[in-house]
């Protein structure tokens, strides 16, 4: 069976996505390419996500990224102190229980745990 390891988004400033979703999510820098203006980001599972700057990135309007997270309403009361604005705190949505913030391209960023996914899901 084929294993989903990789994803190329374009972004505006290579750096600010590093050093967000470093700072929000918790991912960690691969590598990076600076003649490139690219950065590879990746999870506790080694699903990596490369930032590539471009001069006119053209960002698809229904793509969102879906992170498990140990504890959703942890990190959301962290992310509001750390003074990150998010569309909505842990609610209950059409995809189920979690988050939901903008990262700094527009990119729809949902936060969830499986926790609170089981306990408080509309069935």
């Amino acid at each position: 069976m084929a294993r989903f390891d990789h994803l190329t988004l374009p972004v505006a400033n290579w750096m600010r996505s590093r050093d967000w979703y470093a700072r929000c999510i918790g991912l960690k820098v691969e590598f990076e390419i600076p003649e490139r203006r690219t950065v590879a980001i990746r999870d506790q599972n080694d699903f990596t996500i490369f930032f590539q700057q471009s001069d006119n990135p053209q960002r698809p309007v229904d793509i969102a990224l879906y992170f498990s997270v140990g504890d959703v309403e942890a990190l959301h009361r962290a992310l509001l102190n750390a003074g990150v604005s998010l569309v909505h705190g842990p609610q209950t949505t059409f995809w189920g229980y979690g988050a939901e913030l903008l990262d700094p391209d527009g990119y729809t960023v949902r936060l969830w745990d499986e926790r609170t996914m089981h306990e408080k899901s509309a069935s």
